[in-house]
């Protein structure tokens, strides 16, 4: 489908209909079967290099398509709309692929492996007029919509800083993983998590001003950086400062964030539940309900952009920023 009739190839879209690239460990409950429970949308085809793995995916999760070959699935014809979870190392490829042939994409996150890889991906988005969305699902779910409301509703009145604490301890496998291969990855684990914390910085306090930062292998149990520190300045001035340690003792281990303003403080977790919002000395905590699958909501936003009925829940654009950050503080980036 040349990019001409890409237009076309989206209006006559009422329903999305998808295929997974990579139907790996994230598909299996945190976001594939919330395709088949949002609105107009379903879930037709997977595809895993594998292919028993992917028909064994396919056949617990009731697809009835399943591809070994990645072309084959962006290729079927009953597939209107592509979501890329395999590894970094493979995203801008696949991407790619599918804008070519008028599929709009998902893409989890990181965007790629760098920033130089997701600017491509962006380019390639505008070149054939293709639709692409990024996964920092948690700009959808409740709790973060909640503190950016309070956060927009000056209920703590002028933000003047963030801070982000992330210590966890080394599991025995952990070099094992491609997580810390960086040519899969684009790093370590500060890779794999830290996109969602600076993208939710990034939403919550607009674009950052400038960026310092620096990173290094203190632990030694694989060849990634395995510590990292950050100072950034978002928005109107707001001073954010991150740590994330990956080589602490088990009791050690922190996931926080702090917001502070001239009238009250928020703290929360990032990767679990919780807020407490204190307010001129009252306290109080903000409870929100566990999501079943925790990318519904942003899959729901995502099939509502794809169908022309709302606007893009996490652009490229945004998403790129978010690599370019991690690029620079990294030292990928000058």
């Amino acid at each position: 489908m040349n990019p001409v009739s890409v237009t076309t190839f989206w209006g006559k879209m009422d329903k999305i209909v998808w295929g997974i690239i990579g139907c790996g460990n994230v598909t299996e409950v945190k976001s594939g079967p919330a395709f088949n429970k949002v609105a107009n949308s379903s879930l037709a085809a997977v595809m895993r290099r594998d292919k028993i793995l992917a028909q064994n995916y396919a056949e617990r999760h009731h697809v009835k398509k399943w591809y070994s070959n990645s072309d084959e699935l962006i290729n079927d014809l009953e597939v209107n709309a592509i979501y890329i979870a395999t590894p970094p190392d493979s995203h801008e490829h696949y991407t790619i692929a599918a804008l070519k042939v008028g599929k709009p994409v998902y893409v989890e996150k990181p965007m790629a492996l760098n920033s130089s890889e997701a600017r491509r991906m962006l380019e390639a988005s505008k070149k054939y007029s293709g639709k692409l969305s990024v996964a920092h699902y948690r700009r959808a779910q409740p709790r973060f919509l909640e503190i950016l409301n309070l956060i927009r509703n000056h209920a703590l009145g002028e933000i003047e800083s963030a801070e982000i604490t992330l210590f966890q301890a080394p599991t025995p496998d952990v070099a094992d993983t491609w997580r810390v291969n960086p040519s899969i990855s684009g790093g370590g684990l500060f890779h794999d998590l830290a996109p969602h914390q600076l993208d939710l910085m990034l939403y919550f306090f607009g674009q950052p001003k400038s960026i310092k930062g620096s990173s290094s292998n203190r632990g030694k149990y694989y060849k990634a950086d395995d510590y990292v520190n950050a100072d950034i300045i978002f928005g109107e001035n707001i001073i954010f400062k991150g740590v994330w340690d990956y080589t602490v003792r088990p009791d050690k281990e922190l996931d926080l964030c702090i917001i502070k303003g001239t009238k009250g403080i928020l703290r929360f977790p990032i990767f679990t539940d919780g807020c407490q919002l204190t307010i001129e000395g009252q306290t109080k905590n903000l409870n929100f309900p566990p999501i079943p699958h925790v990318q519904q909501p942003m899959i729901e936003q995502v099939v509502n952009y794809f169908l022309n009925k709302g606007p893009n829940p996490c652009p490229a654009s945004e998403a790129l920023i978010v690599m370019e950050i991690m690029d620079r503080i990294c030292g990928k980036l000058k």
